[in-house]
């Protein structure tokens, strides 16, 4: 899994700002914050490989993702519930949206989804790799 923050701009942004996504900028925008970030989401079935890494893959991710990382739940990989809506466009390949009702929704290049403070998660259940860009605003609302 690849990921990468952009650009992020703070309420009232600045606008000639040279790089407004340094490293370890937050993934999770505080209210009328805004982040643009584009993941490569590997088939699920990376994961379940017997050497895949589960506690290195947690530790990459809590430095890689900063203040989405905690938002995982323990119990349920990849489940999370932001404080953000997030647009979210799908660039290349097929991911499921998982919002924990039991039947994902399959998505593909070109489709867009709007979370509004959803808990949901982002599954490949396929044999290729996903590209999906998201923009999330952030609220002052709690989940």
């Amino acid at each position: 899994m690849t990921s990468a923050v952009l650009w992020t701009t703070a309420p009232n942004p600045e606008i000639d700002v040279e790089e407004a996504a340094p490293p370890g900028v937050s993934w999770h925008p505080g209210p009328g914050h805004t982040v643009l970030a584009v993941v490569d989401f590997p088939p699920d079935s990376v994961m379940a490989q017997p050497e895949f890494d589960f506690a290195s893959a947690g530790a990459e991710q809590m430095q890689h993702l900063p203040g989405l990382a905690e938002r995982f739940e323990r119990d349920n990989p990849g489940m999370h519930t932001t404080q953000s809506v997030d647009y979210a466009l799908v660039l290349q390949g097929k991911v499921w949206l998982d919002l924990g009702d039991g039947d994902p929704s399959l998505l593909a290049a070109g489709d867009v989804v709007i979370q509004q403070r959803t808990r949901h998660a982002w599954r490949n259940q396929g044999t290729d790799p996903a590209r999906v860009a998201f923009v999330l605003i952030g609220t002052d609302r709690d989940s």
